[in-house]
C-alpha cells in the first residue's frame, strides 16, 4: 500500500525498464508521471497505447532545467532512469552522454532540491565498476570509466553523492547490474542472441568470454521500488543484480536450448569492444540492498530467457536480426 496515492515522476519512463518500472507504480495505486524523450511524432514508447487515469506523459530534454522542474512541483518521489545507455555509441558521440547523463542528472537533482522531495531514486549502472578487481562486487569497489559512457555514469553518481552531502537532498542511488527481459532493444546481447536464434539462419556475437550478472527486469524494477520506499536509505548506494556470474558463452547456450535450435555461431569484429574498455567481469554482491528493503531476486536466467523468447515470439522484431546496430 505504501505507494497508493503517491505522486511520482519517472524520467526515462517510456524506455526498456521505466516503462516496467511506470507499469508496477501504476499496479500499485501511484499517480504517475513519465517523463520521456521529445520527439516530433509524439511517440510514447513503450507506453504507447497504455490509458490509465494515474498516467501523464510529457515529452522534453531532461538536460533542460526548467522543464524537469516543472514536472517536479508536488511531487513526492523522483525515479531518475532517463540516461544514453548504448556502450558503442558512447564512442561515436561522448558529448551527447554528458549532455543527457551528468547534465540531465543535474537538473534532475536541482528541481528535487527547490521542489523539496521526498525521495529520489538515481540510476547507477554496474559498468561504473569497470573489470572486476574482486567478485562478488560490492558497493566499495572502486570505481573505473572503462568507456565514455562509464564515465559519464560515474559522474553523474557523484554529483548525486555531492548533492546529498552539500544539500541533504535525499538521493538514494541504485546500481543494477545486466538486465534484461521483454521489450529491450536489440542492441542488448540477450535480445540480440535470442533474436538471432528465432529468425536468422546464423548468430553473429562479439566477444564470448566477458561475464555477465544478467538480472531479469522484474528484479530490478523490485529493487527501484524497495529502494524508493525503505527509511534510511538516502545518501547510500545499493547494487541490484541476481548474484549469479555467465559468460556470454553460456548465455547464448542456454539462449539456443531455450529456443529450441542449433543455429552456426560467427564472431563479428565490429561487435567487440575495443580491448582496454572491454568489462571483462561483473558480478554482482547485493547484500547491502537485501538488508536494507530485502531485496531478493527472484526470477532465474533460464526463465527469464523464456519470457524474452515468448516476447520476441509474439513480437517478431521488425529489422534483421543479423544486422548490428550502434
Amino acid at each position: 500500500m505504501f505507494w497508493r496515492g503517491r505522486r511520482v515522476l519517472v524520467t526515462g519512463g517510456c524506455g526498456f525498464i521505466g516503462s516496467h518500472l511506470v507499469e508496477a507504480l501504476l499496479q500499485q495505486g501511484a499517480e504517475v508521471s513519465v517523463l520521456g524523450k521529445y520527439n516530433s511524432r509524439s511517440d510514447f514508447g513503450f507506453l504507447r497505447g497504455i490509458d490509465h487515469p494515474g498516467l501523464n506523459v510529457r515529452l522534453g530534454d531532461i538536460a533542460d532545467p526548467w522543464f524537469v522542474r516543472s514536472l517536479t512541483e508536488g511531487v513526492d518521489t523522483v525515479f531518475h532512469l532517463a540516461a544514453l545507455i548504448g556502450i558503442p555509441y558512447s564512442y561515436a558521440a561522448p558529448s551527447q552522454y554528458v549532455e543527457t547523463n551528468v547534465k540531465g542528472t543535474l537538473a534532475v537533482l536541482e528541481a528535487a532540491r527547490r521542489e523539496n522531495v521526498r525521495r529520489v531514486v538515481h540510476t547507477s549502472t554496474s559498468e561504473t565498476y569497470g573489470t572486476a578487481q574482486y567478485t562478488p562486487i560490492d558497493e566499495l569497489h572502486p570505481l573505473v570509466g572503462q568507456s565514455p559512457y562509464s564515465a559519464t555514469k560515474i559522474a553523474a553518481d557523484k554529483l548525486a553523492e555531492s548533492y546529498f552531502l552539500s544539500f541533504d537532498v535525499p538521493v538514494t542511488t541504485l546500481r543494477p547490474f545486466n538486465t534484461f527481459g521483454p521489450r529491450q532493444s536489440l542492441r542488448a546481447v540477450i535480445p540480440s542472441l535470442m533474436a538471432q536464434a528465432l529468425y536468422a539462419g546464423e548468430i553473429t556475437v562479439g566477444s564470448l568470454d566477458p561475464v555477465r550478472d544478467m538480472n531479469y527486469v522484474a528484479d530490478t524494477v523490485a529493487g527501484f521500488l524497495g529502494a524508493g520506499a525503505a527509511e534510511g536509505v538516502e545518501g547510500n548506494v545499493y547494487n541490484v543484480g541476481s548474484g549469479q556470474g555467465h559468460t556470454i558463452g553460456e548465455i547464448l547456450d542456454l539462449v539456443q536450448k531455450v529456443a529450441g535450435t542449433g543455429k552456426p555461431v560467427r564472431q563479428q569484429e565490429e561487435r567487440v569492444r575495443p580491448a582496454k574498455s572491454e568489462v571483462g567481469r561483473l558480478l554482482c554482491d547485493y547484500s547491502r540492498a537485501a538488508a536494507a528493503f530485502r531485496y531478493a531476486p527472484s526470477v532465474s536466467l533460464a526463465e527469464g530467457l523464456e519470457k524474452v523468447r515468448d516476447h520476441l515470439l509474439a513480437n517478431p522484431p521488425a529489422q534483421d536480426a543479423n544486422v548490428y546496430r550502434v
